[in-house]
């Protein structure tokens, strides 16, 4: 039987306000819980409720400030710092900070080099990467960032989880309209929406995720604990791989089966990356040339008479600007676990028990 999740919706100003104040309850220090407040708050805007990009962020992130894990204050240090590169030691900081100054830097030297790489090691979960993309791509730049996870996928063939989501953002600047950012994960899904789907009693589709013993299945209880199956088949798995090998193997993060294995020190890599594209055309003939091909992919012959043809992060887009309109979604479930944790050291809440 089918039974939607209930959901509410926030002011982003109240949401926003809540996140902050209960980061520094934990410890952090006001400029830092701006910084993971705006992450958080970012991802509980342009992504699907049950995605967990969001509020439901604010779950382990506790546990690891309260376990270590996340270091609160962390020193940032650069182990390296050249004209177009650079490598930072988040020290267990919080991915959100780290993910910022790695991509700030990475601008920075683009706007003396054309282009900037930043590494990041010892860091935490940092998000979505379109935030970071999206940066770039609001200062005039193409931004891409991409960050090892978990082991959630098995390498094509395999039934044994080594790979994670490995999600990447890229961004494009349009000074006449939104940014256009791609904001994917390297799985057709992830466990928020496998377990959205199990509270709703929905199946979910043949090709999101086997069985631990390898066999696919449409029943989201089969799966609670198994393993995601890969965009494109090998094609993402071979992503994911190479993903890995450059945020986590070279960065110095862990890396494979190691990554995220101890909450208390998840070592997460990142790779942020943006470059300015002044460095091969003026940004209004870049901006032309991007216009005309928005105009032939919209202008595309839709399968279903009548629908429209979105560009990449278009619908997130549209969702962020109804949650700034009308406010954030929040289902009750998450806002119970929010309201516990608040409770639990004394901070103020907004949500509805």
């Amino acid at each position: 039987m089918m039974t939607k999740a209930e959901v509410d919706l926030y002011p982003e100003t109240l949401l926003r306000q809540f996140v902050q104040d209960y980061l520094v309850r934990l410890g952090e220090g006001w400029q830092e819980a701006q910084i993971c407040a705006d992450g958080i708050l970012y991802g509980a805007m342009h992504a699907h409720p049950g995605q967990g990009q969001g509020m439901g962020k604010l779950f382990r992130h506790t546990k690891q400030i309260q376990n270590g894990g996340i270091q609160v204050q962390a020193r940032m240090e650069f182990l390296s710092d050249r004209p177009a590169t650079a490598l930072l030691d988040a020290h267990k900081g919080a991915g959100y900070e780290a993910g910022r100054l790695a991509m700030q830097t990475a601008m920075q030297k683009a706007t003396s080099v054309w282009i900037g790489c930043v590494l990041v090691r010892h860091s935490n979960h940092y998000g979505t990467s379109g935030y970071y993309a999206r940066m770039a791509a609001l200062e005039g730049m193409i931004g891409i960032a991409f960050t090892n996870a978990g082991p959630e996928m098995a390498p094509w063939g395999a039934k044994t989880p080594v790979l994670g989501t490995n999600p990447w953002g890229i961004g494009l600047p349009r000074r006449s309209a939104f940014p256009i950012i791609l904001d994917m994960a390297l799985t057709m899904s992830g466990q928020g929406m496998i377990r959205w789907a199990y509270r709703e009693g929905r199946e979910i589709p043949i090709s999101w995720a086997m069985t631990r013993d390898g066999q696919r299945t449409t029943n989201p209880a089969e799966v609670l604990d198994g393993i995601q199956l890969p965009i494109g088949e090998f094609k993402g798995s071979g992503l994911s791989f190479m993903t890995d090998a450059i945020a986590g193997v070279l960065s110095g993060a862990k890396f494979g089966m190691d990554c995220y294995n101890d909450l208390q020190d998840l070592d997460v890599g990142h790779c942020l990356m943006a470059f300015d594209p002044q460095a091969f055309m003026p940004l209004a003939e870049f901006e032309e040339r991007l216009a005309e091909l928005v105009h032939q992919v919209k202008g595309a012959a839709p399968i279903q008479p009548g629908s429209e043809i979105l560009l990449p992060g278009e619908l997130e887009y549209r969702r962020a600007m109804e949650a700034h309109m009308h406010g954030i979604p929040l289902d009750r479930e998450t806002a119970a676990g929010l309201i516990e944790m608040a409770e639990e050291i004394g901070c103020l809440h907004p949500f509805k028990s």
